[in-house]
């Protein structure tokens, strides 16, 4: 007993009693101003990024096609031809011509017109035509040339210089582009087959196109919406149920689901004893087998399943020992569960706190995403000339790959058919573009730090509304009027520099996990083993770091919401009030863990199976108005409502973990703060007092408190 209090010792003396603390404290002062001041500065640093993206970045050119001048379709002078044509899009078809798209968008080695519409019918260019003007023979398709092109020019040269198309192919737009249909025919046309038009398009459609998949993954959703609506519903009415149920069924459940995992371990003895068996007369020895990267080899290796049949039980005999040992503690978790679930019933408008949290979320990445976009795309366009064959004859002067303007007449080089002054991408000069990789430098440390701050503000408001329902002693009259609006205004008006500080520490690991992974991803290609293996330990070293700020950032955002202190001395006192009772942590922890895990796969399963048999067919729809949907892909709204629900039920029972996290912070201060006697009663539920052996002394004349 001496010992145990020693060590006890080493992680801070119990929390004195403090006759002036009703719950969390409300005459607090501002907490870390100097990182608030930082935070706010940042932030004002991050609205200044943005403009300067905003100012210089245009992301038109990934919003929308241009023509082979670098104008615009469908904006401007375009505003009426928001497609893009090409000449022969057979060329795009070869992967090596194609540039980047995010950066130029899509150019290919032809030129490129802005249309209003796209070819509807395929047609070629007879050779008995060449000798006729562009007037008479493009009458119906003079918008597919070059602006400009004069109408008694003849086909011939027009076909030279590249300023009409030789053939046209029926196209449907796609991406703001004229793609033309899988499996088009041309008619008879020198020197391409349909053969050729059918595999080159095939193979630009595979690289480039996703068309058909798109428009029925589009068509799919449009017809299923509101079933997979329905399915989400259902999700978030069985997350609720399962948590305002576990008042009643806590205990039961947290005993039937370790008796489960008990009794699949013995399930795999026994599996392994039979395998171990079978191939003790036929199997071979791993001396035989040697070393080999088939694992499926190792199956008929005896001492394979002899090796697992010693760990499955040795684990099994450590949860027997856990259950018989800690059944005390096993007990005041599912009891503390108990309160939890009873804590969300008196206060269910913390079950949708998370969907504040998720429209903070999606302004801080949203933000992010337009900033890098806007960053991206900045910069001045750039031109050169260029021709579609260098070895083309009368182009050996021309100065093809410089600089022109677009605006300008090619016609000193005459001489050079198809030559055209084609958009090249933007210049790398300016300020945004000298300072390009500092700024997305900074938009990212401001998206790992703005995010981590959202979630840290989330934490801290639930703690804050939970912890003022533990230290309400006559529940639920004690309750403050408001707990989570008061908590949410709490927390931003004195500790946003407590969540900075403790979201800067978080920002800081995850961004140097994020540069090792970009460094392993450079060294992936090495065939250096050791530095392979150093990579590793770094980063396993850095995932086990960021556990454990996460953790204690956890424990520290309950105490500043409970007493208002600094962030350093909050997780200071959290981590010795945890460490005075590590196997209360450890068993609430795995308990809580185990049946939230549960609720997860029940939610999730549930909402997966009805989905699967509604959406495949295997269960019909309730009448003419709601028929089963007739889908392309049925797997896209079962797999979309598995995410949903998934997502759903991950938001859900993080606020419940949330919810017990607090209170067994809550009742450890209880235990070490109070005794039972009048003057300091305690404030946990009866069911915890009865597992604990003890009671509250009730005053002469007074009534018991209510459970």
């Amino acid at each position: 007993m001496g010992g145990k209090q020693k060590e006890n010792e080493a992680y801070g003396k119990s929390a004195k009693y403090d006759p002036s603390f009703r719950g969390p404290i409300k005459n607090r002062g501002c907490t870390d101003i100097i990182c608030c001041v930082l935070f706010l500065l940042f932030i004002l640093g991050y609205i200044t990024v943005g403009l300067v993206a905003w100012v210089y970045g245009d992301p038109r050119q990934v919003l929308y096609p241009r023509n082979s001048t670098g104008a615009y379709c469908g904006v401007g002078e375009n505003k009426d031809k928001p497609y893009v044509f090409y000449f022969n899009i057979l060329s795009c078809a070869v992967s090596a011509n194609v540039i980047s798209i995010a950066q130029n968008g899509l150019q290919c080695p032809t030129p490129q017109v802005c249309v209003s519409s796209c070819p509807e019918t395929s047609w070629a260019v007879r050779v008995n035509l060449y000798s006729e003007t562009v007037d008479e023979v493009y009458k119906e398709s003079k918008n597919f040339c070059l602006p400009g092109v004069p109408p008694n020019m003849t086909v011939k040269d027009s076909l030279e210089k590249e300023l009409c198309p030789r053939f046209l192919l029926s196209s449907t737009p796609a991406l703001g582009r004229c793609f033309p249909f899988p499996n088009v025919s041309l008619p008879e046309y020198p020197g391409i087959d349909n053969t050729s038009v059918s595999e080159g398009i095939s193979g630009l459609l595979d690289h480039i196109n996703a068309r058909d998949i798109s428009v029925k993954i589009f068509e799919d959703f449009a017809q299923s919406w509101k079933w997979i609506l329905l399915a989400l519903a259902v999700a978030l009415v069985l997350s609720l149920l399962f948590i305002l149920l576990l008042r009643l069924v806590a205990a039961p459940l947290v005993l039937l689901l370790i008796v489960g995992v008990l009794a699949v371990l013995a399930y795999g003895i026994y599996h392994c004893w039979q395998q171990y068996r079978a191939l003790q007369d036929n199997g071979a020895s791993i001396s035989q087998l040697g070393f080999t990267t088939d694992l499926s080899a190792y199956q008929s290796v005896q001492e394979t399943w002899l090796a697992a049949l010693i760990i499955l039980a040795v684990l099994e005999g450590i949860l027997l020992l856990m259950l018989i040992f800690l059944r005390q503690r096993i007990r005041i978790a599912c009891a503390l569960l108990k309160e939890a679930s009873r804590a969300v019933g008196q206060m269910m408008s913390t079950m949708f706190y998370p969907l504040v949290t998720f429209i903070l979320l999606v302004i801080c990445i949203s933000y992010w995403a337009l900033i890098a976009l806007y960053l991206a795309t900045s910069g001045q366009p750039q031109y050169v000339y260029r021709v579609p064959d260098s070895n083309t004859s009368g182009c050996e002067t021309a100065p093809v790959n410089k600089s022109c303007d677009p605006m300008a007449s090619t016609g000193n080089f005459s001489s050079c058919p198809g030559l055209t002054c084609a958009f090249q991408g933007y210049s790398s000069t300016g300020l945004a573009q000298r300072s390009l990789f500092n700024l997305q430098i900074y938009g990212v440390l401001g998206l790992f730090w703005t995010v981590n701050w959202v979630l840290a503000l989330g934490q801290c408001v639930l703690a804050g509304a939970f912890a003022s329902f533990y230290w309400a002693f006559h529940k639920p009259k004690d309750i403050p009027t408001f707990p989570l609006s008061s908590a949410f205004i709490r927390t931003l008006r004195y500790h946003t520099g407590s969540l900075a500080f403790g979201a800067l520490i978080l920002t800081l690991v995850q961004i140097a996990r994020a540069i090792l992974e970009y460094i392993d991803h450079k060294l992936r290609g090495s065939q250096n083993p050791v530095a392979r293996c150093i990579i590793c330990c770094f980063k396993c070293c850095l995932w086990c770091l960021e556990k454990f700020i996460k953790f204690l950032n956890r424990n520290a955002y309950i105490m500043i919401a409970i007493y208002g202190k600094n962030f350093c001395v909050s997780a200071k006192n959290a981590f010795k009030l945890l460490m005075r009772n590590v196997v209360r942590v450890v068993v609430l922890d795995k308990v809580t863990d185990l049946l939230l895990f549960f609720g997860k796969l029940l939610v999730v399963g549930g909402v997966g199976v009805l989905s699967f048999f509604f959406f495949s067919g295997r269960i019909k729809g309730l009448g003419k108005d709601f028929e089963n949907p007739n889908l392309n892909y049925y797997w896209l709204p079962i797999m979309t409502s598995i995410m949903g629900a998934y997502v759903i039920a991950s938001g859900f029972f993080s606020v419940f973990g949330m919810c017990v996290d607090t209170l067994f912070l809550c009742f450890l201060e209880d235990l070490e703060r109070n005794d039972g006697s009048q003057e300091r009663p305690y404030y946990m539920p009866m069911a915890l007092m009865k597992i604990l052996g003890k009671k509250n002394e009730v005053p002469a004349g007074g009534k018991k408190r209510k459970k």
